[in-house]
């Protein structure tokens, strides 16, 4: 498997205050992979060092096969990036952002361009700065998209924005991305959202990488399982045992398990448990019961699946 992005090792401090601390992880060429984590967590600060944008204190990163940040300039130019915060100068119209914007790129769509301006309702002699948030995300997106990058990064492209602008911004991305095979790397705190359109997904949580994983098997290796008289030790079991909760006086208790299958039920039986129910969890309360485990300290461990 190529990988559009690898980062190796990173470590990255801001005085006291925070610490990337030794961060790996890769995103598959082609995938759509969704970066989630709380604020704060290292999601922009990871973002803004593989775009060259920080310099971490060691590790090494590697984007589309350009060192960064020694060849940052040779990255750019491929790729598409929407910062959290619009930085346009807010006294030029939408045609000014658009033709500023086109001289960098050699691969500029103006067509394409244009179609996006009609789509997406926007105004061409309209100021940046009097446009609304969700013009101005359009816009970001546009220019984005009309250099025709082979990855896209978007930094929480659609924070607070309404349904339909989301959905407007989204499946201009998707459609771009099942057209040319361009990759992405999406921040976002709108878990649902990336729910529905990612197929990898990485947790950050205080400066480390929690999970990196493809998402249907983060969705379906999350569960909740009724145990009675489970084994004090867990750690001959098939799948992570990351919490474990008394349940009522007898003897049961509810685990937060990872990396479970259907076919590892045996396994607490074997184990001298019962395994009395298996409890389904959507994406968010996978990211959240993820995070209350992880900041146990028995489960700090980073792991790749």
């Amino acid at each position: 498997m190529s990988h559009a992005v690898e980062i190796q090792n990173l470590v990255y401090r801001v005085k006291k205050a925070f610490t990337l601390q030794d961060l790996s992880l890769k995103v598959p060429t082609g995938s759509i992979y969704g970066f989630l984590g709380p604020n704060g967590s290292g999601k922009t600060t990871t973002i803004r060092l593989l775009l060259g944008l920080l310099r971490p204190a060691s590790g090494s990163i590697t984007v589309l096969g350009h060192p960064i940040p020694a060849d940052a300039p040779g990255a750019l130019r491929r790729i598409g990036y929407v910062p959290e915060a619009p930085h346009l100068d807010p006294t030029m119209s939408v045609t000014e952002a658009i033709w500023f914007h086109s001289r960098f790129y050699p691969t500029w769509d103006a067509v394409w361009a244009g179609r996006l301006v009609k789509d997406f309702e926007l105004d061409p002699k309209r100021l940046f700065g009097k446009l609304s948030k969700g013009q101005k995300g359009k816009l970001m997106i546009l220019l984005a998209l009309a250099q025709r990058p082979e990855l896209l990064v978007l930094d929480e492209p659609t924070d607070g924005l309404d349904p339909v602008v989301r959905r407007d911004m989204l499946s201009a991305v998707l459609d771009y991305v099942s057209q040319h095979d361009a990759t992405v790397f999406i921040s976002s705190h709108l878990i649902h959202e990336l729910e529905r359109i990612c197929d990898w997904v990485g947790v950050m949580d205080n400066g480390r990488l929690v999970a990196d994983v493809e998402m249907e098997r983060f969705k379906t290796g999350m569960k909740r399982l009724k145990v009675s008289h489970g084994p004090a030790n867990t750690s001959a079991l098939p799948f992570r045992v990351l919490t474990r909760t008394p349940v009522g006086s007898n003897g049961s208790e509810m685990w937060l398990v990872r990396d479970w299958s259907p076919e590892m039920a045996p396994s607490v039986a074997a184990a001298g448990g019962e395994l009395q129910q298996i409890i389904d969890l959507d994406l968010e309360d996978g990211f959240v019961e993820l995070l209350r485990s992880f900041r146990v300290p028995k489960t700090t461990e980073v792991t790749n699946v």
